[in-house]
């Protein structure tokens, strides 16, 4: 690692460790009800509201990190409180979790978006992992993963989504995401199997044959939709497909994937305003700039992108010395989103004219910035 990238590292795990995690168990944790709230104001207030899975989810995936990345604060407490509201409330009795609750925990909203079940099986992994005591986190996840086996198996391989486009890379590639997490410390082999199908549908259906960047709707074929959405290019999930691609590479022997990361890389490479150093938001498939604000989320899977590229290159390499000056810029270009009057808190969309929107902190990007930062200790 460069002395830059190192530098970088040590300053944002110590705005983790020291002023995030802190501000986030103090005010971000609902006491009165159980789980967490989703979105603190300027003040580090809470801003009282319904609760949804994903971003409940996250938050215990968070706290789960903080424990396996040595945090010394309260994140077992943290976790277990989550966790058990989590369980409690979102719950179904077919083993889904239902789209949104009161702030109470009373339920609003039956659905079982497919988003939602990606991020529980995440959750649910990495709590099993900081807590190998729990066996019955592997039940609830092998139930929720059968039925969704079971009920929702898209045509031509994949899962459907069942609000919005039906047919959406993004839920499948949270899904892989979580599959990975759980073949990694399960030997029931239907992780890996789910892990290997979408896997293959990214390299054969997601990624464009000839450009080799990844779409995000389809029709049921998988063949990209013949609207604006079908013409869609997000560097973020360019960056994030290549991050989880060079995982599954990793873990199931396919060297294959590694140039189609690669060229992933390349293409959400071409989605940075080096001038904000920011990845901006979206472009064309003809590869040209479609939306040039920039969320936060995009950084941090930039960073990912660039560190595990980094790890496979040659030491020495120009190569090398090219993706860690990427990891260095993405982490600096992620720091102007927490630079804000209350620390610990963040921004999260970055416009082109150079201003941040005034709006609450959402708990949803923290899960994100956890993600950055554990991959940049890979490199310690």
């Amino acid at each position: 690692m460069s002395e830059d990238l190192k530098a970088l590292t040590r300053g944002i795990e110590a705005w983790l460790n020291r002023t995030a995690l802190p501000l986030w168990q103090r005010c971000g944790v609902d006491r009165t009800h159980g789980g967490f709230v989703e979105y603190l104001d300027g003040a580090g207030e809470p801003v009282a509201g319904p609760k949804r899975p994903y971003p409940q989810a996250r938050q215990i995936y968070v706290f789960a990190q903080a424990g396996l990345m040595g945090w010394d604060g309260p994140w077992r407490e943290t976790l277990d409180q989550g966790l058990d509201f989590f369980l409690r409330v979102f719950l179904r009795e077919d083993g889904l979790v239902r789209l949104r609750v009161g702030a109470d925990g009373a339920p609003q909203d039956e659905t079982p978006r497919l988003y939602d079940q990606a991020f529980t099986l995440l959750l649910l992994a990495t709590a099993q992992r900081v807590l190998p005591e729990r066996a019955d986190l592997a039940d609830y996840a092998a139930r929720l993963r059968d039925r969704l086996l079971s009920d929702r198996r898209a045509p031509a391989g994949g899962f459907v989504e069942v609000l919005g486009r039906p047919y959406y890379a993004n839920p499948n590639m949270h899904l892989l995401e979580a599959a990975l997490a759980w073949a990694e410390i399960s030997d029931d082999p239907a992780w890996s199997l789910i892990s290997d199908e979408i896997a293959e549908l990214a390299l054969t259906k997601y990624i464009d044959a000839n450009g080799g960047f990844l779409r995000e709707y389809f029709d049921e074929t998988w063949t990209p939709t013949d609207d604006d959405d079908g013409h869609l290019v997000e560097p973020g999930h360019q960056f994030e497909w290549a991050w989880l691609l060079l995982w599954w590479s990793r873990t199931r022997g396919r060297k294959d994937a590694i140039a189609v990361a690669e060229r992933l890389y390349e293409v959400g490479r071409m989605g940075v305003d080096e001038a904000r150093c920011v990845a901006f938001n979206a472009l064309w498939d003809t590869l040209t700039p479609r939306d040039i604000d920039a969320r936060l989320w995009p950084q941090t899977e930039w960073t990912k992108a660039a560190v595990a590229l980094a790890r496979l290159a040659n030491p020495g390499s120009a190569r090398h010395a090219e993706l860690l000056g990427d990891a260095a810029m993405a982490v600096r270009g992620l720091n102007k989103y927490l630079e804000t009057p209350t620390p610990g808190l963040w921004r999260d969309r970055y416009l082109a004219d150079g201003s941040f929107v005034d709006e609450p902190s959402p708990v949803t990007s923290f899960y994100h910035i956890v993600c950055a930062i554990a991959e940049l200790r890979t490199l310690a």
